[in-house]
């Protein structure tokens, strides 16, 4: 297994997920879990900027941390999400979609991969706003407070349907781009 700062960032991202969670459990007002759980997720999000920027501009990109940065971010999203149904901030269901579409289109790419077709499901600018839609709402939720006259849940919540909104096209453009390899295998 090959090892560099971008791979040993990526690793953190993974070993902060199991701290998030437990900043929850820990005895403290519900502020101060929020604010704690929210700092730390804004920090693992942002050492997905920073790793795959190192990784590219030190020239230390690697198949192991191509495989391993999606995996770190999807367990984050998927961690922060079953916490904030458990705190009844997001709808089961905004998570079960959100979820499951991550899984599914998980096993699709690698299943495209293994036919040699990975490129015709790659990252498309639908995902990058379900990314962006994402990233944004759930620190706010995290957070759940009132910040400048407004709830952080009400934003949180707004754009975090709008996640799944477009975790839903996106994966009906994903499936619809590899249809051709799905008739195929028959």
């Amino acid at each position: 297994m090959p090892m560099n700062l971008p791979i040993v960032l990526t690793w953190g991202r993974m070993l902060a997920i199991p701290l998030l969670v437990a900043v929850f459990y820990l005895p403290l007002s519900a502020w101060h879990q929020n604010l704690i759980a929210t700092v730390m997720f804004i920090i693992a999000a942002v050492t997905d900027w920073v790793d795959g920027y190192l990784a590219r501009r030190l020239g230390q990109t690697t198949a192991f941390g191509a495989f391993l940065d999606p995996v770190a971010d999807k367990l984050l999203v998927c961690a922060a999400l079953v916490m904030l149904v458990q705190l009844g901030r997001v709808d089961g269901l905004i998570a079960v979609i959100i979820i499951g579409r991550e899984i599914a289109i998980s096993a699709l790419r690698e299943w495209m991969a293994r036919i040699g077709a990975h490129a015709s499901v790659a990252v498309h600018k639908i995902g990058k706003f379900k990314t962006a839609s994402q990233l944004v709402a759930i620190p706010l939720l995290l957070l759940d407070a009132r910040i400048l006259g407004v709830e952080t849940r009400y934003v949180g919540t707004a754009l975090i349907v709008i996640a799944a909104v477009l975790t839903v096209w996106s994966m009906f453009y994903y499936l619809q781009r590899a249809r051709p390899y799905l008739r195929a295998e028959k």
